[in-house]
């Protein structure tokens, strides 16, 4: 089985918990959110343009991030974002959830 068999697919909200969590430690611009999934994932998790970019989208219409236009460390114009504080509670609403599910899952794997 190759590396790339083993990539994982995320589910929408999984995604977007992702990225909230990510943007926690301070503003990035899209390629840099995506990378850095995959960097403390150790690439068993990659996000796709087609997958980020709508997140992303998604995620500002929610009030969640925001975003400005920048320079990336290339000297390129990229769009960054940032976490808003409404972003921040649906970061602990959703963490919460997660370790509600985990957990359950993890209960039924050991009994079941």
């Amino acid at each position: 089985m190759s590396k790339k068999d083993l990539k994982t697919d995320l589910l929408q909200g999984t995604l977007d918990m992702l990225i909230l969590r990510v943007l926690r430690r301070g503003d990035m611009h899209g390629w840099g959110i995506a990378d850095r999934i995959a960097l403390i994932s150790k690439s068993v998790l990659s996000v796709g343009e087609g997958s980020l970019y709508p997140a992303l989208h998604r995620l500002e219409e929610q009030g969640w991030i925001e975003s400005e236009w920048g320079q990336s460390e290339n000297n390129r114009k990229a769009k960054f974002y940032r976490l808003t504080k409404a972003g921040r509670k649906q970061l602990e609403l959703e963490e919460a959830t997660w370790d509600r599910l985990t957990g359950a899952i993890a209960e039924i794997m050991r009994s079941a």
